[in-house]
């Protein structure tokens, strides 16, 4: 169960960038408040994740969830640059994830 409620803190985390990104800096109210709902959302998961996981491989596993999905919507959604290294590094970091989870 720890595992999933970190990978939706991931995910929250995901969210909480890109809104953060999307409010222009706190001036679009309702990406503000987006991003404060999914941050207290994605620390408090990681929160009780870390009740039960190892604080290195959880921290590890949220921000490697969060990084990869934030760099792989930046670039759908948002304009940011495509390459082949790019998507190569961000292959690298879910494998990082992966590799963490199935040592855990």
């Amino acid at each position: 169960m720890a595992w999933v409620v970190l990978v939706l803190a991931g995910l929250f985390e995901v969210v909480m960038a890109l809104s953060l990104k999307l409010s222009n800096g706190f001036t679009h109210l309702w990406w503000s408040l987006s991003f404060l709902t999914t941050a207290v959302l994605s620390f408090g998961l990681l929160s009780y994740a870390i009740k039960s996981l190892e604080v290195g491989t959880a921290y590890a596993v949220w921000t490697g969830i969060g990084a990869a999905g934030t760099a792989l919507l930046g670039m759908a959604l948002l304009g940011d640059q495509v390459s082949a290294a790019r998507l190569l590094f961000i292959g690298l970091i879910l494998a990082g994830v992966i590799g963490l989870r199935t040592l855990a």
